[in-house]
């Protein structure tokens, strides 16, 4: 739902430009390296890989003795996130460029776990203050007027700068334990965009998609990294880059 109100907003935004805008330069396209900035809407969640006896209650280690019921179930729903960032752009040729976006983003992470004896699913909060580092190969079309379609993809390394502080949870009991991602971890990532030409400078809302490579689920014994076999990341990113 949110892609689709972000897509109409943005034709609505380009039919006005289109008939409003005139030839402008866009000289930032000639030259050979170039900056700019990123203001970034993120939305995350996971992708939830069960093990098969996912259903059994914990069972804590140091007692022997169950201290959950079972599982009914274990779900993952979007979370909002925000970001800011830099824009290196090496120009390959008319059609192409080679990218690179170093971003700081804020973005929680949740996981609920249904437990039988429980009124309500507990909710697992994942906060993260990552540094992303992506590279990507942008494909551009040839331009019309002051505007150009563009897809992209390419690949990221995120690191989460934060995670020790907000995993230290020793003392707590099995039930009180918190949900641990892994501080570092790839992802793929693709998406399309349009490059808006201004008088002085350009502007470029993106929708992109990425989705990690690999588990980011820190193992530990706990009821909540239990019963997974494997935690992966889904993003889905809407940017505005201003080059």
């Amino acid at each position: 739902m949110l892609i689709k109100k972000i897509y109409l907003l943005l034709c609505c935004f380009l039919a006005f430009y289109s008939a409003k805008a005139q030839n402008w330069g866009g000289g930032v396209d000639d030259a050979g390296l170039h900056f700019g900035f990123t203001f970034q809407y993120i939305a995350s969640e996971y992708k939830i890989l069960k093990k098969e006896n996912w259903r059994d209650p914990f069972i804590d280690p140091d007692t022997g003795l169950p201290v959950s019921g079972s599982l009914k179930s274990i779900s993952s729903k979007s979370s909002p996130g925000f970001g800011i960032g830099f824009v290196v752009n090496q120009r390959i040729n008319e059609n192409a460029d080679f990218r690179f976006t170093p971003s700081l983003v804020f973005n929680d992470r949740l996981a609920y776990y249904d437990f039988e004896g429980e009124e309500t699913p507990i909710e697992k909060k994942v906060q993260a203050t990552m540094v992303e580092l992506p590279l990507s190969l942008k494909i551009k079309s040839d331009r019309r007027n002051n505007f150009r379609a563009y897809v992209i993809g390419g690949a990221k390394y995120a690191i989460d700068i934060a995670s020790k502080k907000r995993s230290n949870d020793a003392p707590n009991a099995p039930m009180d334990k918190f949900l641990k991602n892994r501080k570092n971890f790839l992802s793929y990532e693709a998406g399309f965009g349009f490059d808006l030409y201004f008088e002085y400078f350009k502007m470029s809302p993106e929708i992109k998609l990425s989705y990690s490579f690999n588990d980011v689920l820190k193992n530990d014994p706990s009821p909540y990294s239990a019963p997974i076999d494997k935690l992966q990341l889904r993003h889905v990113t809407f940017s505005l880059f201003f080059e």
